[in-house]
């Protein structure tokens, strides 16, 4: 045997690609489980710290993504490096926003509060550019829409067990312990990832994979990789179309709880076990008919990968509002079922979009400005925006103001309808065949 042989035979084989889409969807329920269990704790936590919905906006939104999306970038730029281990990355990210997410239950004010939410979006920065990449490198391109779809069922996941745990905990014990119980599984997690599976860069066969030799490439430049991602017409359309949905989507996931609580009258646990049916599982189940539409339509036609977000959205605007307008919260739970559907389906179709419009030198970085996107502008204005607008209609509405602004939201839905629509346009003669 040969010093190459040995070499070869001293590295660790491949993780199995189902065994990894499984370890990081894991990964990616505690992190929407992290990130948005303030949804559900938000009209506690005001009342204890005697928050005005700006604060309440502020620390569900800025506080948390723009740290998270501006820091994106770099690390992004870190993992499309041939060296970097994205695995042991990941798993560092994951330490510090579940230790981050515990330490906000020990927050006195609203400033403590807020620096801890930043250490959360410090932390989950590096997830999901990393995560992307990884399953970009571990399955054909055929099946790329699926399998991000299916990492992406932790925003669902996640955001189902928040609803529920935090509802049920603040109840039982207060918004505290529900910050503290729900940091701990991701730092037991974090000790273990790197065990758990491997990145592909470093695996013996890891040749059978579709990273293309990017290691043997060399690596793009921030400006060369931000250049030809944005190239695209495609890219952009899915960027814009991508950002406004999570604009949306973060702005109604924090505030159509408070119009729950407040317009209804439901408890926490209430409002978060009946958020739990309508964002949950049909969120769960858009996602993942998202992507598997995606893959089966888009091999007879690529423009296709895009038809169901585009059409989806469309048909999810007018549901949406009759929903927020029902007096009866058991009729409006039932009609906002449909809408999440449809909406949640654009998630494997416009990041296994993302992955292949570029090069596999420059796949995390394509995603993390996508992420930036909806983080900055979605994550980061939504629930703010939402929040300034309820404050200063509250004159006029009174406790009705969220439910004033959320009919608005309903219609802007049209928005990413039409960019997505767009995008498709352009995916035959932009996608990428690796």
């Amino acid at each position: 045997m040969d010093n190459s042989q040995k070499a070869t035979a001293a590295k660790p084989t491949i993780t199995n690609p189902k065994l990894l889409l499984f370890i990081l969807l894991l990964v990616y329920i505690l992190n929407f489980l992290d990130r948005q269990i303030v949804n559900i704790l938000a009209e506690p936590i005001k009342r204890d710290l005697g928050l005005s919905d700006t604060q309440l906006g502020l620390l569900a939104g800025p506080a948390f993504a723009v740290f998270y999306a501006v820091l994106g970038i770099p690390i992004a730029r870190y993992a499309d490096k041939a060296r970097a281990n994205r695995v042991w990355l990941i798993s560092v990210c994951l330490a510090i926003w579940s230790a981050m997410t515990a330490i906000c239950g020990v927050a006195q004010n609203f400033l403590q509060l807020a620096l801890a939410r930043i250490g959360v979006g410090v932390g989950e920065a590096g997830c999901t550019p990393a995560a992307h990449s990884l399953i970009a490198d571990s399955v054909p391109p055929e099946k790329r829409s699926s399998a991000i779809a299916f990492f992406g069922l932790g925003i669902p996941i996640g955001g189902l067990l928040g609803l529920i745990i935090g509802g049920v905990v603040n109840d039982q014990y207060g918004w505290r312990a529900a910050l503290m119980l729900v940091g701990a599984p991701g730092i037991l997690l974090a000790l273990v990832l790197p065990l758990l599976i491997r990145d592909p860069r470093r695996c013996a066969d890891s040749a059978q994979f579709d990273t293309t030799a990017s290691s043997a490439k060399t690596a793009l430049s921030i400006k060369e990789a931000v250049r030809e991602v944005f190239a695209s017409k495609a890219y952009l359309y899915v960027f814009i179309a991508a950002s406004f949905t999570a604009f949306l989507s973060y702005g109604k996931g924090l505030w159509t709880i408070s119009f729950f609580i407040r317009s209804h009258g439901l408890s926490t646990t209430e409002a978060g076990l009946a958020m739990a049916v309508a964002l949950g599982i049909s969120g769960i189940a858009g996602t993942w008919l998202g992507g598997k539409m995606a893959d089966v339509f888009g091999k007879r036609d690529k423009r296709h990968i895009l038809t169901l977000p585009a059409i989806g959205m469309a048909i999810a605007a007018p549901i949406l509002f009759v929903g927020y307008w029902a007096e009866d919260w058991r009729v409006a739970v039932a009609l906002l079922i449909v809408p999440t559907l449809l909406n949640a389906a654009y998630y494997g179709p416009a990041y296994g979009c993302v992955q292949g419009l570029v090069r596999p030198e420059a796949r995390a970085i394509a995603a993390s400005l996508v992420v930036f996107g909806q983080n900055l502008i979605g994550l980061g204005m939504g629930p703010l925006l939402f929040g300034i607008l309820s404050d200063q209609l509250q004159p006029i509405a009174g406790d009705e103001s969220v439910r004033w602004v959320l009919y608005g939201a309903a219609w802007l839905g049209l928005i990413p309808a039409f960019f997505f629509w767009r995008a498709s346009l352009r995916l035959k003669a932009e996608l990428k065949t690796g």
